[in-house]
């Protein structure tokens, strides 16, 4: 498969939240909170994809209402946490939500994500992802979970489409 090929028919974007959006660490506060921290990068390149008119969808196990938040800041509609059983929502969302599994591209890093990464056109990981998620990736960042690697494979995609900044036409 030429992936940089296949990357130009792209049109949405689906990921998980830890170890991807996040590098996996979990601080627990005194009050059972759960703190993650996320790159201000990646938040900039969502943004920039959704006014470029593609879709993003977010797929986690987590259940963190301040993930939901930033994201939702972001102006990410799709967000769903909670989802252990991520094929199965996949599989609803393209029955129902008209999610079109040729055109997405799933970044995942561990092995819930497995499942769904088989059933789109493109999977792609951070570099610190398990072995069994960068085995089946067509993209593996150079960036590392929750360091940039959303912000990486977004900007690829949109470089190879024309819509990416270009600074000679800002």
């Amino acid at each position: 498969m030429n992936v940089l090929k296949q990357l130009t028919s792209i049109h949405t974007f689906i990921f998980d939240v830890d170890g991807v959006l996040t590098d996996g660490t979990l601080l627990v506060t005194e009050h059972d909170e759960l703190l993650r921290s996320m790159h201000a990068k990646d938040g900039f390149a969502l943004r920039w994809a959704l006014d470029k008119g593609y879709k993003i969808f977010i797929i986690t196990g987590g259940r963190s209402q301040g993930v939901k938040q930033r994201l939702a800041k972001l102006g990410i509609e799709h967000i769903y946490l909670g989802i252990h059983d991520k094929l199965s929502l996949f599989q609803d969302l393209v029955a129902n939500e008209g999610l079109d599994a040729e055109r997405s591209l799933y970044m995942g890093d561990d092995v819930p994500d497995y499942s769904v990464m088989k059933a789109v056109k493109i999977a792609s990981c951070p570099n610190d992802a398990v072995p069994e998620i960068k085995e089946i990736s067509h993209i593996i960042t150079e960036k590392k979970g929750g360091k940039g690697c959303v912000r990486e494979v977004i900007e690829t995609v949109l470089r190879l489409q024309d819509n990416w900044f270009q600074p000679d036409k800002a």
